[in-house]
């Protein structure tokens, strides 16, 4: 589903991973990362692709980087960061940045 964010600016966390073979508790662990990303004070929505590589991009959309700091700093976020680097991804990128424009289209 399409994230709903409100008028520019805002802000996005586009987080780039390379998933390794095996679940070894991944799915529980994200589903809960969702879970506890909406109830964050400032957070406005995600979208979540995986492909058959194992390529995959999360962006998630917040009201300000103080709000992206609060989550990054958050104990059970910060927790499975640390499992996710040793344990779910070969690789991964988390890049911030201020959307100034957004455009939409449906039909």
């Amino acid at each position: 589903m399409i994230a709903q964010t409100p008028a520019t600016p805002y802000y996005a966390v586009i987080f780039t991973s390379l998933r390794t073979d095996g679940d070894h508790g991944y799915q529980q662990a994200a589903e809960r990362m969702v879970q506890l990303a909406r109830e964050q004070p400032g957070f406005l929505g995600m979208e979540s692709a995986r492909g058959a590589d194992g390529l995959g991009i999360t962006v998630s959309y917040w009201d300000s980087e103080a709000a992206i700091l609060t989550w990054k700093h958050h104990p059970e976020h910060s927790a499975i960061r640390e499992r996710g680097r040793s344990t779910w991804y070969s690789a991964c990128h988390t890049r911030v940045c201020r959307v100034e424009r957004a455009y939409a289209f449906k039909q």
